[in-house]
C-alpha cells in the first residue's frame, strides 16, 4: 500500500542529536578520543586568547570542525560551515546544538588562523599519539618523504631581479636560486623523479612505526635534494632523545648515503636502507643486511606509502590551499593526527593477542 506524503511543518522536535547518531557510528569512538585530547590541551588554548574582549569561536569547535574537513574531504571552509549548518552528524561531532547558529565562514577562517601554528599542531599530534601509545612499536620505524604541490601557479615563479612578467617562460632557464614565486615565497620548484615535470612544491616527511602503520613523527620542509635525509635525522634524533635503546629505521635507496648512515648510527639507530649499488658502492654491508630484521623492515615499507595515500586521496595534501611553510607544516602534522585518530577505533576493537602478532 502506498503511503501518504506529509508536509513536515512541525515546530518542535522531541529527538535529540545524541539519538540521531547511531550507537555504532564510527565517529562516536573518534569523538571520544578527540574530547580526551582536547581536554588535555585546554590550558594551552587559554594562553592563546586575551582575558577580555569579544568571545571568539571556541578552539575545540574549530579543531573538531577541521577534523571533519579532513575525514570527509571537504574542499573549503565555506562548504564546511555550510555542511555543519544542515548536517546533523557534523553538528553533533562539533558540539553544536540543534538550534545554535553556525558561524560565518569568514569568521571561522579568521579564528582558525589563530591556531595555524606548528606548536599547536605538534601538541595535538603528540596527545593523539599518547592515546595510541599501546598500539605503536617503539623500536622499529620507517621513514620517507612525499611531494606536496603548493597553492601557486607556474606563472607566479618569476625572476628575483624583476625581469619578465612570468606569462611566457619558454626557453628560459629557471632555478630556485634566481627565481621565486610571487604568491608563495616558501614554495620551491622541484620534480618528483627524472622525466617528470617540475612543480612548485613542499616536502612532507613522516616517521611511521612498523606495527600498525601509525605516524610517529611528521614535519614539512622546503623541497630540495637533501631535505628527506635531513628531516629523517631530525625526527630520529627527537625519537631517541633521552633514550639509550637502539631502534631500526627502514627507508628507500635515496637514503643510502654515507652522511645519513653514519649519522643514524651515531644516534643509536640501525639504518635498514634499500641498497643503492647501481654503478656505485652501497654504504651498507653484510653486517646489517644479513640479519633477519633487515628483510622484515624492508617488507614493512608499504605502511608509510599507505599513510601518504590516505593523506592525499582523503586528506587535503595532494595540493594544499594554504601558503607559507609554517601553515603547510601545520596542515600536514594536523592531517597526520587525523590519520591516527581514524585508525585508533578499529585497533581498540581488536583482541590484544592479535595486535601483538602484528609487531614487525
Amino acid at each position: 500500500m502506498r503511503g501518504d506524503e506529509r508536509i513536515q511543518d512541525g515546530m518542535f522536535s522531541y529527538v535529540s542529536l545524541e539519538q540521531r547518531v547511531p550507537q555504532d557510528h564510527p565517529l562516536r569512538a573518534v569523538r571520544k578520543l578527540t574530547d580526551a585530547v582536547l581536554g588535555r590541551l585546554s590550558p594551552e588554548f587559554g594562553a592563546l586568547y586575551a582575558d577580555s574582549g569579544r568571545p571568539s569561536i571556541a578552539p575545540e569547535y574549530i579543531l573538531r570542525a577541521l577534523l571533519l574537513q579532513v575525514f570527509y574531504s571537504v574542499r573549503s571552509e565555506r562548504l564546511l560551515v555550510e555542511q555543519i549548518d544542515y548536517n546533523l552528524l557534523f553538528r553533533w561531532f562539533v558540539g553544536l546544538g540543534m538550534d545554535e547558529a553556525v558561524w560565518n565562514h569568514a569568521v571561522f577562517s579568521k579564528n582558525r588562523d589563530r591556531l595555524l601554528t606548528s606548536e599547536v599542531a605538534q601538541r595535538f599530534f603528540a596527545e593523539v599519539n599518547r592515546q595510541a601509545k599501546r598500539f605503536m612499536s617503539d623500536e622499529h620505524f620507517t621513514v620517507d618523504g612525499t611531494l606536496i604541490q603548493a597553492w601557486a601557479s607556474q606563472k607566479s615563479f618569476r625572476s628575483k631581479d624583476g625581469d619578465g612578467d612570468g606569462t611566457n617562460f619558454q626557453g628560459q632557464k629557471r632555478s630556485n636560486q634566481t627565481h621565486q614565486s610571487s604568491t608563495d615565497a616558501d614554495a620551491r620548484l622541484y620534480k618528483k623523479s627524472y622525466g617528470k615535470e617540475s612543480k612548485l612544491s613542499y616536502l612532507g616527511h613522516a616517521l611511521v612505526e612498523n606495527r600498525n602503520g601509525l605516524i610517529a613523527a611528521a614535519m614539512v620542509t622546503h623541497a630540495d635534494g637533501f631535505a628527506e635525509r635531513d628531516a629523517a635525522l631530525l625526527m630520529l634524533a627527537g625519537k631517541q632523545h633521552r633514550r639509550s635503546r637502539r631502534i631500526t629505521v627502514g627507508a628507500d635507496k635515496a637514503y643510502d648515503s654515507k652522511d645519513f648512515v653514519d649519522t643514524a648510527r651515531e644516534l643509536n639507530v640501525t639504518p635498514h636502507v634499500v641498497k643503492n649499488d647501481k654503478g656505485r658502492c652501497s654504504n651498507l654491508d653484510r653486517r646489517t643486511t644479513r640479519r633477519p630484521g633487515y628483510a622484515v623492515s624492508l617488507s614493512r615499507r608499504w605502511l608509510i606509502e599507505k599513510g601518504f595515500g590516505w593523506l592525499k586521496q582523503t586528506g587535503p595534501l595532494r595540493q594544499v590551499k594554504l601558503r607559507g611553510l609554517e601553515k603547510v607544516d601545520w596542515l600536514f602534522v594536523f592531517s597526520c593526527a587525523a590519520h591516527n585518530l581514524i585508525r585508533l577505533p578499529k585497533l581498540m576493537a581488536q583482541p590484544p593477542g592479535r595486535l601483538r602478532e602484528q609487531c614487525a
